[in-house]
């Protein structure tokens, strides 16, 4: 099976791959969906972009991470474009085996003329400069956030008195928050076309500014992006959002309610979980920094019981490793020095528990909202491209003010269709694509915060219901 960029080229090997039964297929032959869909693990994964079929096999040293297995058995065509440049198709070329066999997918010619008239709407926002930024939307936005920053250090510098530190620990909160907004434009690519220069700036608003580790954070993101809200089909298998691998504290399914019997608090928490998701956010961004620094220190006792699904092979593929590692390293020097040059050990702990908690409330009240309490498919199920991205997903309407609280994933639908547009012009866009919905019958789901938040504790309230049901208390 093909290992990415070091797959050896033999005569035999460029003529011939072996498929999981043993047979021998000439390369360039015609393969069936049946045929692929048997190849849908990291270690056996075959894709088909634009009706052609690769072998990408262990490919662990793809750039984007491991999103590349999420559609191993599958079609690959529209969440390619979503991600990558136009002429990055040259990097698939040395894992090409064959052409899909004509009309072995048996698709309806309405859904066939659906997902045509979505790709023709992606060719006519690039003709249209969707995906072009403005370089001094940036600028401002870089300085206003770094502004915040600012801000908490001359409080606590100014003062003593409680209530300011707490008020420098909230702006400390709304600065990583809205770094992590602008970490995200950037490692998607929205502002430099140059991916090399993107990944520099994620690595000082990521590492150094907000305190989460760039490789840790695309690998996650970009599976989501792939998958979201998908179960995965199976333990082997790399098709599951990392998003809702919430178990055993959060249930977003029946399907993983009920893997809450294999811990002995598991069932506590998905009966009370409407109850308990307020508090867990409390706590969210220090289990993300502990995940996120143990991700690249690797070596530190303890790191594997914080490792995530595949997490040894993604370490391997990280980039620029001496940089995340002294990126992190400078983001608890700077964030120490504004604690301890200004306050007492206790109160700098209260900072610490103060900062961390009210970013990760901050921070998780968008992620909720933007997919929790949607729809919710095995990955075995999932529906095409477009679909899959609607129907998971919920933008959430508002003042400027909310759209700057969301850093953009306001228009949440309108980004996970297309995440390379940039962040001012979603605005423009989300009108596009609406209208789009509508006129082929997909439904488009926005609502405000409020009733956003209410349809994500329904939700974990109905499966609550359902899990009780099924595992009545002793």
């Amino acid at each position: 099976m093909g290992r990415g960029g070091e797959r050896v080229e033999t005569t035999e090997s460029l003529s011939f791959t072996a498929d999981k039964a043993g047979t021998i297929k000439q390369r360039g032959g015609k393969i069936t969906w049946d045929e692929v869909r048997q190849h849908k693990t990291p270690q056996d994964a075959w894709l088909v972009y634009r009706n052609k079929v690769y072998d990408v096999s262990g490919w662990q040293d793809h750039p984007g991470g491991n999103v590349i297995f999420t559609h191993a058995g599958g079609d690959c065509t529209d969440i390619f474009a979503a991600f990558h440049p136009l002429g990055a198709t040259s990097y698939l070329d040395p894992f090409y085996i064959g052409e899909l066999e004509p009309g072995s997918d048996r698709k309806p010619a309405a859904q066939a003329n659906f997902e045509r008239a979505y790709r023709d709407l992606r060719g006519k926002l690039i003709a249209g400069g969707f995906f072009k930024a403005n370089p001094l939307y940036y600028v401002w936005k870089v300085v206003s956030t770094v502004a915040l920053a600012v801000g908490a250090w001359v409080l606590v510098a100014w003062s003593q008195n409680l209530g300011v530190q707490m008020l420098s620990a909230f702006l400390v909160a709304l600065f990583w928050q809205q770094c992590g907004w602008l970490a995200h434009d950037f490692l998607h690519h929205q502002v430099f076309k140059n991916r090399a220069l993107g990944d520099l700036a994620g690595i000082v608003i990521g590492n150094v500014f907000q305190g989460f580790s760039v490789a840790w954070w695309k690998n996650k993101h970009n599976t989501h992006h792939a998958v979201p809200n998908l179960v995965e089909s199976s333990p082997d298998a790399q098709d599951g959002d990392p998003d809702i691998d919430t178990m055993p504290i959060l249930a977003w399914s029946l399907k993983m309610a009920d893997r809450a019997q294999q811990y002995s608090w598991g069932p506590f928490f998905v009966r009370h979980q409407s109850l308990l998701y307020f508090p867990i956010l409390l706590v969210a961004r220090i289990s993300w920094l502990m995940q996120s620094f143990l991700f690249v220190f690797d070596s530190v006792p303890g790191a594997s019981l914080w490792a995530t699904k595949g997490a040894t092979a993604e370490r391997q593929a990280i980039k620029n490793v001496g940089l995340e590692k002294v990126g992190l390293v400078a983001h608890y020097l700077w964030y120490g020095a504004l604690m301890l040059c200004h306050m007492s050990l206790a109160r700098a702990l209260l900072y610490f528990l103060a900062s961390q908690m009210m970013c990760g409330f901050l921070l998780a009240l968008v992620f909720g909202l933007g997919h929790n309490g949607m729809a919710v498919y095995d990955a075995d199920a999932r529906p095409d491209f477009w679909k899959l991205q609607v129907t998971t997903t919920r933008s959430v309407t508002g003042s400027w003010l909310v759209q700057w609280f969301c850093g953009g994933l306001g228009y949440q639908v309108d980004h996970h269709l297309f995440p390379m547009i940039p962040r001012h012009r979603l605005g423009k866009l989300h009108g596009l694509v609406e209208g789009f919905c509508k006129d082929h019958g997909v439904k488009y789901h926005e609502t405000n915060m409020w009733e956003g938040t209410k349809e994500v504790l329904a939700h974990l309230s109905s499966v609550t219901k359902e899990f009780v049901a099924d595992f009545p208390p002793m």
